[in-house]
């Protein structure tokens, strides 16, 4: 009898345990889908022409279950942010542990964009939107925005050392700053690819850091100390308006090859 009864707690505990997890992954589910149908009616109308009642009647829910979620629209939004911010990284990071060297990591980024073009007007509106909502309505809003942006170009810098490295030089600029450049150049490039799609393909942002490491490196091979002297800078120009003998080191034969050779690349 101990047994028989020592067992049926063991399962009334096993029964209750699953119904909790059931709960719990009830509500994620939940929350998830009233996420992505923001998502979608932020992009199409905007974040302030979106009410609750929008959307809990997409995500086929009640007010009841929106606000046993968020305690209201603004909460969703940071949510929203911070659910984007981490799937982007994480797919970012996924590409980084899955390449053995930056040319793979390359093609795993033209894939990437590739997946991304197919809905980029609608993921550029939301990021768009995301963006005027903090400028135009909730100024508390721009530093979560801004740790967003500091957190994916981290990600970026990661991915040019590594491609650093693989070539065998240092940076020729702080990585963070060439970071920025690429980060400024995928959002630019996407807005052209929206309004212009003809004058671009999918692969136009990857064939563009791609020049960039090709242009980068060249620059770190050229201002590399050579013969272990390193490079020296043009002398100042004294006050009285006369100049010395100057100690910048002439433009490499190397180098100049190699611009050469950029400027012919198709």
């Amino acid at each position: 009898m101990g047994y028989s009864l020592a067992s049926q707690r063991l399962v009334r505990e096993a029964i209750t345990i699953t119904q909790r997890l059931t709960r719990q992954q009830s509500r994620e589910l939940t929350r998830e889908q009233l996420l992505r149908s923001a998502a979608e009616l932020f992009a199409e109308q905007g974040v302030n022409g979106t009410s609750v009642e929008q959307i809990v009647e997409r995500a086929g829910y009640t007010r009841g279950a929106f606000y046993g979620n968020f305690k209201g629209k603004h909460e969703l939004v940071l949510a929203l942010l911070e659910q984007r911010t981490q799937r982007e990284l994480e797919e970012v990071r996924a590409m980084s542990r899955e390449s053995g060297s930056f040319d793979e990591m390359i093609e795993h980024l033209r894939s990437w964009h590739g997946e991304r073009d197919r809905n980029l007007a609608g993921w550029l509106a939301l990021r768009t939107e995301l963006w005027l909502y903090g400028l135009r309505d909730r100024p508390e809003l721009l530093p979560v925005l801004a740790d967003r942006e500091r957190r994916t170009r981290a990600a970026m810098a990661q991915g040019l050392e590594q491609g650093f490295a693989d070539r065998g030089v240092t940076t020729p600029a702080p990585v963070e700053l060439l970071a920025l450049i690429v980060h400024a150049l995928d959002d630019g490039l996407s807005i052209q690819r929206v309004l212009s799609p003809a004058d671009s393909s999918t692969d136009t942002v990857v064939d563009v850091v791609e020049l960039l490491m090709t242009a980068w490196t060249a620059l770190a091979h050229s201002t590399a100390p050579t013969d272990g002297h390193p490079c020296t800078t043009p002398a100042a120009t004294p006050a009285d308006g006369t100049t010395g003998p100057s100690t910048a080191r002439p433009a490499s034969p190397d180098r100049t090859r190699t611009l050469e050779n950029l400027e012919k690349k198709p």
